[in-house]
């Protein structure tokens, strides 16, 4: 199923997005990502490569920072550099079934919400249940690793859908790079425009 998009803005517009540093404290130190494909997967780094080519501005925002790998989940990389739960947008890969035909996406909310799975995410596949893909099956689909799935670089049988509150936000938002020992960070609203994505309303719980 294919969803419509909605509140989106054209890559060609990344320019649009607030040129402000991102908001690392601490030791972690946020470098130009298309110059690190070692701090990404290979998915992501493809993606990132294909983004700069329609938006070569995109480049100065969006960073990527090494990161202890055994801090990768977010709280424990709150704490450990300082970064505010709000400003970390997780990625959740979920599935259900309609007519025995499986439906899947990719949804981006932040972290210190969660993704309402069984209200509008459900919804929006038209299922009559989802729920969290398996780590086992999520981490061979994705081609990423787990802990640092990401929206950029998942292949395209997963539509990604993207809390609408943070498409609206100038602010950095911290997302993860593919692999467990780094993170990304760029603007709310850049992330927006990463092509092939969907900004929704309401899929995200407080």
């Amino acid at each position: 199923m294919i969803l419509p998009d909605r509140h989106r803005t054209s890559p060609g517009n990344a320019e649009a997005a607030p040129a402000t540093e991102p908001p690392g404290t601490g030791t972690i130190t946020w470098l130009p990502a298309h110059q690190h494909p070692d701090l990404l997967s290979p998915l992501t780094h493809s993606a990132v490569l294909a983004w700069l080519r329609q938006a070569p501005q995109v480049s100065s925002l969006l960073r990527v920072a090494e990161i202890d790998p055994e801090v990768s989940d977010t709280a424990a990389m709150s704490d450990a550099y300082g970064i505010p739960m709000h400003a970390s947008v997780n990625c959740v890969l979920v599935a259900g079934r309609r007519e025995g035909v499986e439906r899947t996406a990719a949804v981006a909310v932040r972290a210190s919400t969660r993704a309402d799975i069984n209200g509008a995410i459900k919804r929006l596949l038209a299922v009559r249940k989802a729920s969290f893909v398996p780590v086992d099956r999520a981490v061979q689909d994705s081609g990423m690793e787990y802990g640092g799935i990401t929206p950029v670089g998942l292949p395209p049988a997963w539509q990604v859908l993207l809390d609408a509150q943070i498409a609206a936000d100038p602010e950095w938002v911290v997302i993860g790079s593919g692999v467990r020992r780094s993170k990304l960070t760029l603007p709310g609203v850049l992330l927006s425009q990463l092509p092939g994505l969907h900004v929704v309303e309401n899929v995200a719980l407080a």
